[in-house]
């Protein structure tokens, strides 16, 4: 809201401006209603016409444009201060094969149209630490996931500096994390053990303990079942071949390993694939929305997250 519409409409409940004002005991007595004196009135320029509302509170910066970086798709939007979004998110098919620098010129097509932004975050699924990616399986294959892997971008992924490189090219500060450490950051309450778990192109974790974020695990290249790792077991390419049915036995089995290997305190399950999940998974899970992958980067600047 402007200063100067906080103001005029200073004192005066919602709904109330302009009306009637009734004196306590005029109301008790059902005498006459009075009208405010007209040194307190505002003047006619300035009153609101009838039925227009409060104009809406104006978001506060700083600003953060907030990347979600997917194997299926790439997503973005800026946060005010709040992290609300200021503008709809925008979105595009991630294609392949794709280079760390094609990438970083594909999001900064990506979101030209979005509003100014004071600072930049980005969620990438695989190990990153410092802003430099350790991993990128879904990036370094020539059509994919589950496609093969092409040893030159296997190369030209290892140790890349996202963070630098995407600073650079929209020339603001930027800090690159685990997408699954971004979207967890938006939704754990700060209290005991807590697990983001993302089902989506691939399976990402992230742990929290009283909300601050602990060191990141690529749980989805461990093994899981019979030599299978989480990816291989609940990708959403298994996914779409064994169907949701038993896709959603399988996630309800896996809930069960991972309560037995964190002791978590609750887990939030999250990612494009959460919305097919059906079926108990337990007391303490909880199915969050997608714009979490978004609204997290905005934690990335704050608190007990700021050093990533």
């Amino acid at each position: 809201m402007s200063a100067g519409a906080c103001a005029l409409d200073a004192g005066h409940p919602a709904g109330q401006r302009g009306a009637v004002t009734i004196p306590p005991d005029a109301a008790s007595t059902g005498g006459p209603a009075q009208r405010r004196p007209a040194a307190q009135r505002r003047p006619a320029a300035q009153r609101r016409p009838a039925g227009q509302r409060r104009p809406a509170a104006q978001p506060g910066g700083p600003f953060t444009l907030a990347i979600d970086i997917g194997g299926t798709g790439l997503k973005a939007s800026v946060l005010d201060a709040a992290g609300r979004m200021v503008a709809d998110r925008v979105r595009t098919a991630t294609t392949y094969p794709v280079t760390p620098e094609a990438m970083v010129e594909v999001l900064a097509s990506l979101v030209a149209p979005l509003p100014a932004y004071d600072r930049v975050s980005a969620g990438f699924p695989g190990m990153v630490r410092s802003g430099r990616i350790l991993s990128a399986s879904h990036f370094v294959t020539e059509h994919g996931p589950g496609s093969r892997v092409d040893e030159s971008l296997v190369h030209a992924w290892a140790d890349f500096d996202m963070a630098a490189a995407l600073a650079k090219r929209l020339a603001k500060p930027t800090k690159v994390a685990n997408d699954a450490d971004v979207q967890g950051a938006a939704v754990v309450s700060g209290k005991g053990l807590e697990l983001a778990l993302t089902l989506g192109t691939g399976i990402g974790t992230g742990l929290f303990y009283d909300g601050r974020l602990l060191p990141h695990l690529e749980l989805a290249h461990h093994p899981l079942h019979k030599g299978q790792t989480y990816n291989e077991r609940l990708g959403d390419r298994v996914r779409k071949e064994i169907g949701d049915e038993r896709w959603n036995r399988r996630l309800r089995k896996t809930m069960d390993v991972l309560r037995a290997l964190l002791f978590f305190d609750h887990c939030y399950v999250g990612g494009g694939n959460a919305r097919r999940v059906h079926g108990d998974l337990g007391e303490d899970v909880s199915i969050v929305d997608n714009s979490a992958g978004i609204l997290g980067g905005i934690r990335l600047w704050e608190g007990s997250h700021a050093a990533l």
